[in-house]
């Protein structure tokens, strides 16, 4: 097994990883992922991925609400949910989004229709708005609502929306690593990518590729 260690920044919907240590370390270790986990190249794809497999179990990284927090300041959205005074209901209003936005990629993927009701339910109240403070120029909110989590969760249910409709789903894929469950956009100029990231299944891909010529080779 391989466990990496490094800094994963977001900047925008874009990732950067730090410099990277590959480790070769016993192959019963447990094998941590960062938290949160953002490798998705699309903010709706990584709230898919918050829910996965990890040593063949079902894994949800949005277990408490600083988790959530956590995720949500990842995807820039942070502000509104740490200063909510319901977290757990934010929580759970983030959950079902997930549920919802999950169904309906899979019913994307599989070219089959779904009911998007649920979807369209956060969505329902925001309406845009043109917002002008004192001593400061006019901007227009989108998602103009006054409450502040219905705001953030409009947000993601409007992204998930827009990449259903929109999206180009012959670059919706998941990592081709058997034991990972990971879902990702291809950006990548060839439209080749394969691993939800080449610091963790595409690593683990290439030793395991290296320790099957080693072995061939000893044959």
């Amino acid at each position: 097994m391989i466990y990496v260690t490094g800094q994963m920044i977001f900047i925008g919907y874009y990732v950067q990883m730090a410099p990277l240590e590959i480790v070769m370390i016993a192959r019963d270790a447990p094998f941590e992922l960062p938290r949160p986990l953002v490798l998705a190249d699309h903010p709706v794809l990584d709230l898919l991925n918050t829910r996965m497999m990890v040593d063949g179990e079902r894994c949800d990284l949005l277990d408490t609400e600083k988790a959530a927090i956590d995720w949500l300041e990842h995807v820039g959205l942070a502000d509104a949910a740490s200063n909510h005074p319901d977290k757990q209901g934010m929580l759970e209003q983030l959950r079902l989004l997930r549920d919802s936005v999950d169904e309906l990629i899979t019913a994307r993927l599989g070219d089959r229709t779904a009911d998007p009701h649920v979807l369209n339910e956060f969505m329902h109240t925001a309406v845009p708005q043109l917002v002008w403070h004192p001593a400061q120029p006019p901007h227009l909110e989108r998602f103009q609502q006054p409450d502040a989590t219905a705001r953030l969760l409009a947000r993601l249910a409007y992204a998930a929306a827009e990449l259903l409709a929109e999206g180009d789903f012959s670059l919706v894929r998941h990592c081709e690593s058997a034991d990972c469950s990971l879902i990702f956009y291809d950006r990548t100029k060839s439209h080749k990518r394969r691993w939800c990231s080449m610091a963790l299944c595409g690593n683990r891909h290439k030793v395991a590729e290296f320790r099957k010529r080693r072995q061939d080779q000893a044959r």
